[in-house]
Parts: C-alpha cells; structure tokens; sequence
C-alpha cells in the first residue's frame, strides 16, 4: 500500500492565524529544507503539512 503524498507547488492566497507552537530543531531543519525546495515559508509549509495530517488521521 502506498503512503499518501503531499504535493507542494506554487504559491496561492489563504487565510490564515498566528500562534506559537513549539518543535524539535530536527523537525525545524527538514522544513527549511522543504522551503528552500519550493520557494515557500517555513510558514505557509507548516499549515499545509497540519492541513494534510489533519485530513489523514484517524482516531481510535
């Protein structure tokens, strides 16, 4: 069974909210790293990332 992707691509406009979160500096790294990759924030990154956990978790 394949995982599901996540597939990043160019900027569009969201409506968004501000708010502190603490992470690993690991978690921190991989993420710069994703911006770098597609010419996004470290922002914009997190809240897609949430939104497609979001839509593939399951509570037991």
């Amino acid at each position: 069974m394949n995982d599901p992707k996540l597939f990043i691509r160019k900027k569009g406009e969201d409506g968004t909210k501000t708010f502190s979160i603490r992470i690993k500096q690991e978690t921190v790294n991989r993420i710069d790293e994703l911006a770098k990759k597609t010419d996004r924030s470290r922002n914009e990154l997190i809240g897609m990332l949430l939104d497609f956990g979001l839509d593939h978790c399951e509570t037991e």
